[in-house]
């Protein structure tokens, strides 16, 4: 693949993983189930400030950020759409997507938004543009404490349900299930959508994803 071709696809999928990542957060909202970790602070927020959570995503993750320079992070074109494009992109589906009643619907929103988030994952992590915000802030504690990345995450992640919740985040079956399954999710479209070799004289390298990568945003 040629250098230009490679790096639009890298950027294509960057991006749609980003709009994607968000959209699917949005369905998980709407299932009513549960949410993934983060975005349970983010909902707590926002029925406390009145904010969209999509814009109260944005605020946090710009916080977040913030946090990378103490610990000597460094950002990249990922990175920083990562903070507006997904809290765009949820606020952008939750104005379209209706209400859902009943588990008929509500289940099956679920299940789509996780699998989703999954394809989201791996669409750009694999566009190698930087660790989204919240991955930074784990890998960065992790080297500045030695203490494995796992630990961080969970650590993290304990903390930011629990003061969601506390705000009045939904935590749920949704929850649980999006823990469970999203690490091979992740894993399996990561391989799918990893770039191919560059050809001789490249310049940029492809590898494998390193498995820090692999985290919840």
């Amino acid at each position: 693949m040629a250098g230009g071709d490679r790096l639009a696809r890298r950027i294509v999928q960057l991006y749609a993983g980003l709009v994607l990542y968000g959209a699917s957060s949005a369905l998980l909202v709407r299932s009513g189930l549960g949410l993934e970790p983060w975005n349970v602070l983010h909902q707590g927020l926002a029925e406390r400030t009145g904010l969209s959570i999509g814009v109260v995503s944005i605020f946090v993750g710009a916080a977040v950020l913030l946090l990378w320079i103490p610990l000597r992070q460094r950002p990249g074109l990922g990175t920083v759409s990562n903070v507006f494009v997904v809290g765009l992109a949820m606020d952008g589906t939750l104005a379209l997507a209706p209400d859902a009643h009943g588990l008929g619907v509500r289940i099956p929103l679920m299940v789509a938004g996780i699998v989703l988030n999954g394809v989201a994952t791996g669409l750009y992590i694999a566009a190698r543009f930087g660790p989204g915000p919240r991955d930074g802030l784990m890998t960065g504690l992790h080297e500045r404490t030695g203490r494995s990345i796992r630990l961080m995450r969970t650590l993290v992640e304990i903390a930011v349900v629990v003061t969601g919740f506390a705000l009045g985040g939904t935590v749920g079956v949704g929850t649980v299930v999006y823990a469970v399954t999203i690490g091979p999710l992740a894993q399996f479209f990561l391989r799918l959508f990893a770039l191919p070799a560059p050809s001789a004289g490249g310049v940029v390298a492809a590898g494998r994803p390193s498995e820090r990568a692999i985290l919840h945003r």
